[in-house]
């Protein structure tokens, strides 16, 4: 099984090179949806990397993939700039999806 990244900018693509693994640059919603639509059809594609802000253009898209396909894993990840997420965001998930305080 293959990984493959969409991010929004060459810097993270070309360091994800590096590593072995391809990818394209996209930068509009409708790009996004053509290539998300191709990867998940694409059976050796294990994996899908996306940038945290190309996850903020489609959430309910990708929450779909998510949640209907065993395969391809989708995880979003930061790209050079750093994370979107704020410092609590792992508390904060943990509180409000089991209602516990840590």
């Amino acid at each position: 099984m293959q990984m493959f990244l969409i991010s929004d900018n060459v810097d993270t693509q070309t360091g994800m090179r590096m590593a072995g693994i391809e990818g394209v640059v996209v930068h509009e919603a409708q790009e996004l949806k053509t290539v998300l639509d191709t990867v998940v059809k694409n059976k050796e594609i294990g994996i899908i990397l996306i940038t945290e802000k190309l996850g903020k253009l489609l959430p309910e898209y990708i929450k779909d993939i998510k949640l209907n396909y065993h395969t391809p894993l989708v995880v979003e990840i930061p790209d050079r700039h750093g994370t979107g997420r704020t410092p609590d965001s792992i508390t904060r998930y943990v509180r409000e999806a089991i209602g516990l305080k840590i």
